[in-house]
């Protein structure tokens, strides 16, 4: 995954599109139009490998639309600036996390050391539990 030109393939492709949000900031709300609503095609994007791009709409098959758009609304500043860049970066975030391939899993087995010292902790815990019998009952 190049990121550098992920980056700007989502700031290229990024369409925005601005509207009246609610909330905090007055009269400020009924005249400004500070929501951000971000439209991205996984297909415009540049920077992934096919495996990534594959894994990418596996993983955001939820988030994309009928259209085929994956939709991000930010509203929560007063400036729409402000609203863009952290549109933009949470869409850059999702975008690297879904298309992030998993660590391939080793799988081990426990050490003798370790089996023992489970076997020894259950042994105690039931121990425990028989010490708390009332006297007799065997």
């Amino acid at each position: 995954m190049d990121q550098v030109l992920l980056r700007k393939s989502i700031r290229i492709a990024a369409e925005a599109s601005f509207s009246r949000s609610g909330g905090p900031g007055g009269q400020n709300v009924n005249k400004v139009n500070t929501k951000v609503t971000l439209r991205l095609r996984p297909d415009d994007l540049a920077g992934l490998t096919e495996t990534e791009m594959a894994r990418l709409r596996s993983t955001l098959s939820s988030r994309i639309s009928e259209s085929g758009e994956i939709v991000i609304a930010s509203s929560e500043e007063r400036s729409q600036r402000t609203n863009l860049e952290r549109g933009l970066s949470r869409l850059e975030a999702l975008i690297t996390v879904a298309a992030r391939l998993p660590k391939l899993r080793r799988p081990t087995k426990p050490s003798r050391a370790g089996r023992e010292q489970r076997l020894k902790a259950k042994h105690l815990h039931g121990r425990k539990k028989q010490e708390r019998q009332r006297p007799g009952l065997e």
